[in-house]
């Protein structure tokens, strides 16, 4: 989800900043193609998803914009998932093409496989764990993914899945249906109250860090420079044909489905590196079902991880800060040699319009890649302070960092949280020692990547 897993006063909050003040590109776009034509598959992977299918299924009943195929592929499944997923589909007379797996090969053949086999205009990734909670989010992110030919992902907000959600959707007609046939089927969990809690203690922190994340940095980065690094996998649309040709048929032969811890991460990287654009809106909501804290930390070295590998394989775009200036000077002599008039004429505008291809990157680099850079800074050298000032016991230096810090942290959260702005405030103080444990773990998974790359030399990488 998150590159980085921490919020804080950090370059990265500065670009976001500036690009909220500096504004949007004002080119008025005339997309070459019609939205309301393309195709669009729903791709569902899931591994034992027994208590989350029916209701990921039921979301997409709601849906504004009815999907041409739901594919559901269940990826070795131990449970019922499956059972339920027919049984669900069958009552709501829903075309559901189910593919079976012995056993679990992971999402990234899943990604590949789906692009290459079927022929939609659009694969929207919908994770078994997660639901649509905006009945116009597939009409909406295949609308905008089709604003310019640059856009290659769109995806909403993404916010954790609350009990109350679960019990909400349980209350509606297709779910009492389901359940009246299938009154085993845990839709909601029944495990003890300690479990109820651990979950309840990510929903709390996951809620602040995405709301901060994507409410303010990201929407910052997408304001400044068209895109974020990457999706949000869990409920993304992808134009299949870019997923097709720019990330499977060139990188298999050169990595198999080894795309990092995080397959989502590298997509979105490849795709910035090629000069396409991931977009978010703020419009529409998904929630996903985030685990117990107890699992939390093998969540955060996936994603962790994965940017690092990332960094790794598109070294190229993460040094497009030290490539600005002369890229502003191709840029400038571009303008003299089209002139100005003649670009203004263009049948098809296009807001952000780059040039693609990855030889552009290696010589001039992307705006993007100023984002990329940063993080690459803050994920290194805000664990690497923090542990210097313990082992020097820096304690008054420490102590006042961190506490002027979070002031400023949560007093941005509460700015942003229109409506909601003591409850947001409140809930930054609280989730603020998880933060601070999150960063400090960040030093394992950088001396285990590190570990990878120089020692073992292990390039093996996939969730």
């Amino acid at each position: 989800m998150a590159t980085t897993p921490f919020f804080v006063l950090s370059p990265n909050t500065v670009l976001s900043i500036i690009g909220l003040i500096h504004g949007p590109d004002d080119t008025v776009p005339t997309p070459a193609e019609d939205w309301h034509k393309a195709t669009v598959d729903v791709v569902i992977p899931a591994l034992n998803e027994e208590s989350n299918i029916a209701i990921c299924l039921a979301s997409l009943l709601k849906q504004t914009r009815r999907p041409t195929r739901i594919i559901l592929v269940d990826d070795g499944s131990t449970d019922k998932t499956i059972e339920y997923a027919h049984t669900f589909a069958d009552q709501n007379k829903m075309e559901l093409i189910v593919i079976p797996r012995k056993e679990p090969i992971g999402k990234t053949p899943t990604l590949k496989r789906q692009s290459r086999e079927f022929d939609s205009d659009v694969e929207f990734i919908l994770d078994g764990d997660t639901v649509l909670e905006s009945e116009n989010y597939i009409e909406r992110v295949v609308e905008e993914l089709y604003k310019g030919v640059g856009i290659a992902s769109a995806c909403g907000t993404i916010l954790p899945l609350r009990d109350r959600d679960r019990h909400a959707m349980i209350d509606t007609a297709p779910l009492q249906q389901f359940l009246a046939a299938k009154p085993e089927a845990s839709i909601y969990p029944k495990v003890g109250w300690m479990r109820h809690l651990q979950r309840g203690i990510t929903n709390l922190y996951r809620d602040v860090l995405y709301f901060y994340l994507q409410k303010f940095v990201y929407h910052g980065q997408m304001v400044f420079f068209g895109s974020i690094l990457n999706p949000v996998g869990c409920a993304v649309a992808y134009r299949r044909d870019r997923l097709k040709t720019i990330i499977f048929d060139h990188y298999e032969p050169l990595l198999g489905d080894d795309l990092t811890n995080s397959e989502d991460i590298f997509i979105g990287f490849a795709l910035n590196d090629n000069g396409f654009r991931n977009i978010q809106l703020t419009d529409v909501y998904a929630r996903s079902q985030e685990p117990e804290v107890g699992r939390v930390p093998h969540q955060l070295y996936l994603w962790s991880s994965s940017f690092l590998q990332s960094c790794y394989y598109f070294n190229e775009l993460m040094r497009s800060p030290f490539k600005a200036f002369k890229r502003y000077l191709h840029q400038r002599r571009e303008r003299r040699e089209i002139g100005a008039e003649i670009a203004s004429k263009r049948k098809i505008q296009e807001q952000y319009r780059q040039p693609f291809g990855m030889d552009y990157t290696l010589k001039y680099g992307r705006p993007i890649g100023w984002v990329l850079f940063m993080s690459a800074v803050e994920k290194i050298a805000f664990p690497a302070a923090m542990t210097i000032m313990i082992i020097l016991k820096l304690w008054e230096p420490l102590a006042i960092t961190l506490l002027a810090e979070t002031a400023v942290s949560v007093s941005i959260l509460a700015i942003i949280a229109r409506g909601h702005r003591l409850e947001y405030f409140l809930k930054g103080i609280l989730v603020t020692p998880l933060r601070y444990a999150v960063i400090l773990f960040d030093l394992i998974t950088i001396g285990r990547f590190a570990t990878d790359l120089w020692i073992f030399r292990n390039r093996r990488w996939r969730k």
